[in-house]
């Protein structure tokens, strides 16, 4: 976990210019978190056609709007509940769509074979399931954060597959159906040992 902060804090470091241009323009943070949302929608359009490096490149910039987002809200003063709740929901509809795009791919294009689909509709599930255990575990007052693939890394992942070519896409598809539902049932077996605790909630 100190490994991933470490990185979002360097990514932040890097994109402070950008903020603070962001700042001195009067552009609001929540005007790049919509940005980003259609950012993503021109990312999986891009994918859904086959156009992967374009997609990829979207997606990409998408994800630095997320990052900007947070950190102008931060600097500027206006961080709130309704944003932080407003930029979470965009994350999964963004996330809804990339997968989205990659069943509209496989269906019309028929590449994968007859595991493709099925592959990536459980990464899709995996994925939702991931962050409805966390954000639960939370709404619980417990802390969950712990698992192999958050939200980050599997954006991360997608986007190399895209980048390298059918063939390493679909590997990394299976990869993701595998390894967010192994994340979700680190989550649930995580919340479990801190609700058998004595004095814990539930």
């Amino acid at each position: 976990m100190a490994d991933k902060t470490t990185m979002k804090n360097r990514l932040r470091g890097i994109l402070d210019p950008v903020v603070l241009l962001l700042m001195r323009l009067g552009v609001p943070p929540m005007a790049v978190t919509l940005a980003g949302l259609v950012l993503s929608f021109a990312g999986a359009f891009e994918i859904a056609r086959g156009a992967f490096i374009p997609g990829a490149l979207f997606v990409i910039v998408s994800g630095l709007c997320d990052t900007l987002d947070g950190s102008l809200a931060r600097r500027a003063g206006t961080e709130s509940v309704f944003g932080a709740f407003i930029d979470s929901t965009i994350d999964r509809i963004s996330e809804l769509a990339c997968f989205g795009a990659l069943i509209v791919y496989y269906a019309s294009r028929g590449e994968g074979g007859r595991f493709a689909l099925p592959l990536v509709i459980v990464a899709l599930g995996g994925s939702f399931l991931t962050s409805y255990t966390r954000a639960r575990a939370e709404g619980l007052g417990l802390e969950c954060r712990v698992g192999l693939l958050e939200r980050p890394e599997r954006v991360s992942l997608i986007v190399l597959g895209l980048l390298l070519g059918a063939k390493v896409l679909f590997v990394v598809i299976a990869c993701l159906a595998v390894l967010t539902v192994v994340t979700s049932l680190q989550r649930i077996l995580h919340v479990r040992r801190l609700t058998a605790r004595k004095g814990a909630p539930g």
